[in-house]
């Protein structure tokens, strides 16, 4: 059997992030109100730099497990990221130790955070996995896009790799909506169809989240 991620890991860590997102930057947080109170829901982020995943857990009023890549969890740090609930997966291959943990953070009601793209890139949505099409539509979770902008700006001056201390990001939360047809289907064509019904969304949703930043 599979062992669950710690719900209360991921609300510890929600706490530190917390802390840490609103302690060295500025976030400014818009549509919040729309993720659904309880219940599975899944958050497709947008991912164009390191901290856009600790800044989604940081100011999303749910706590997050969130799929990251294994080569994250070495030493100290992948025990904090096992520690706080978040989710080891191969990128490489069919991990189904990664797929069963995820299935069941959704089953429990819980927030499963995903980066569509696969990588980080431009973080534009241009080019979406499988991967989330396929955990909606087995789920039946709503999907919410969520657009964090700012991160990349510009570097910082004490740490290049980060966004200057103080600096705003905003995050932006859209409309749940539904993956599937409808019909249940998990054919490869389902999903095909379940991809592009959800890259439009995203793009979308991004849009007009920096038409709503002026970003």
């Amino acid at each position: 059997m599979t062992e669950a991620p710690s719900a209360r890991g991921a609300e510890v860590g929600r706490r530190i992030g917390v802390g840490l997102m609103y302690g060295l930057w500025r976030p400014r947080v818009l549509g919040a109100w729309r993720v659904p109170a309880t219940g599975p829901v899944i958050y497709a982020v947008n991912h164009s730099h390191n901290i856009d995943g600790p800044m989604v857990m940081g100011v999303a009023p749910r706590p997050t497990h969130f799929l990251i890549k294994k080569e994250a969890f070495i030493g100290p740090l992948g025990r904090f990221l096992t520690g706080i609930g978040q989710l080891k997966v191969d990128r490489h291959s069919t991990d189904r130790t990664a797929i069963a943990r995820a299935l069941g953070v959704l089953a429990d009601g819980g927030v499963l955070g995903i980066f569509p793209e696969g990588t980080r890139g431009v973080g534009d949505f241009a080019s979406l996995r499988a991967g989330l099409a396929y955990f909606a539509v087995r789920s039946g979770a709503p999907i919410v896009p969520v657009a964090v902008l700012g991160s990349t700006d510009r570097p910082g001056r004490l740490i290049k790799a980060l966004p200057p201390l103080r600096a705003r990001v905003d995050v932006v939360f859209g409309d749940p909506f539904e993956a599937g047809d409808g019909s249940g289907r998990r054919t490869r064509k389902a999903l095909d169809e379940a991809t592009e019904r959800i890259q439009k969304q995203l793009t979308a949703h991004l849009e007009n989240a920096r038409r709503l930043t002026g970003r």
